[in-house]
């Protein structure tokens, strides 16, 4: 779904993300718990990262696909003492319980639990979140790697990672603490960021999300994921597929941003000439201009190459999401 025009209200949060800090309410992110004694092994062979190395207080964003890598969800992980919170798109909560559910077998020592409801996610998103931080108590998590966490007052888990490029924390805790410790976030100076401002900035830096980025058409290589893949690690689903494309350099598309001279439909073709090279599946209207996102057949080029968008001029240019080797 494209974007509509931006207004004065998300100019002003992005521009605060992009220089100050603000927050974003994720909670209506599905959030599943899943525990019990082979969590690690189980998320482990479901999806691209290495979750066996992992321990409590690290964390990981990691790629749910079927069994020929096609893209379902890109997840963050987050290991407990006791379970992993998984915080997944909003529109494949259901899904995703019921897909992991399936490859619980018998003998496997897994529950799964929706706790979507009963928790808040909050997202810190900017270059000064560590002032906050620093002020909610948890100060120690500060310059940490990707997706370590830490427990304040025995129930906010605060972890590194604002869910996109920009430098940032997540934040989850109970639901009925929700209230005062948004907050306390604003009174410490974060501006507030709508679901709508998320999606620009989702876009702007490349992230890609469900039925529009991830789909049956793409696998993860394709979608610039490469950061959350384990090439080292055994069997999982999906597994041969990804390794036979790193091993032939079998990648067929990357996933670019288009900086575009106009206005623009999701689903457009893009085209050099008379040649079809890729297909547009994201849009927004910036401050600065249009910009969308889109699958290019690696034979065309990349960055710098001038395409049309539909009837519209656009030009390939890199979004720091996404990846195109390993890292």
């Amino acid at each position: 779904m494209p974007t509509s025009a931006i207004n004065g209200t998300d100019a002003l949060s992005i521009q605060a993300a992009k220089e100050g800090v603000a927050v974003c309410d994720r909670s209506h992110w599905g959030c599943i718990r899943v525990s019990d004694a082979d969590r690690l092994r189980f998320l482990h062979n479901q999806s691209t990262n290495d979750f066996l190395r992992l321990k409590p207080g690290e964390g990981c964003d990691t790629v749910m696909v079927t069994s020929t890598a096609r893209t379902i969800d890109l997840a963050s992980a987050y290991v407990l003492d006791d379970a992993v919170l998984l915080l997944v798109s909003p529109n494949r909560r259901e899904f995703l319980l019921q897909w992991l559910d399936r490859y619980i077998f018998f003998a496997d020592q897994v529950q799964l639990t929706d706790v979507t409801n009963e928790t808040a996610t909050f997202s810190l998103i900017g270059p000064e979140s560590d002032a906050i931080i620093e002020k909610l108590g948890a100060g120690a998590i500060i310059s940490q790697p990707y997706g370590n966490h830490l427990l304040v007052d025995g129930k906010v888990i605060v972890a590194v990672g604002s869910g996109l490029a920009t430098p940032g924390y997540t934040l989850i805790l109970p639901s009925a603490a929700k209230d005062k410790v948004w907050r306390q976030i604003l009174e410490l100076g974060a501006v507030e960021l709508s679901d709508r401002a998320w999606d620009t900035l989702r876009i702007i830096q490349g992230r890609p999300s469900p039925d529009l980025e991830l789909t049956d058409d793409y696998n993860p290589l394709e979608a610039g994921l490469w950061q959350t893949i384990s090439f080292s690690k055994g069997c999982y689903i999906g597994q041969e597929t990804i390794a036979r494309l790193n091993t032939y350099k079998g990648v067929k598309q990357y996933l670019w941003g288009i900086r575009l001279s106009g206005p623009v439909e999701v689903g457009s073709v893009i085209t050099i000439g008379d040649e079809k090279v890729g297909k547009l599946t994201s849009y927004t209207e910036t401050a600065d201009g249009y910009f969308g996102l889109g699958y290019i057949r690696s034979k065309a080029g990349g960055i710098g190459l001038k395409v049309l968008v539909g009837e519209t001029e656009g030009e390939i240019v890199a979004v720091p999401f996404v990846s195109h080797e390993y890292p």
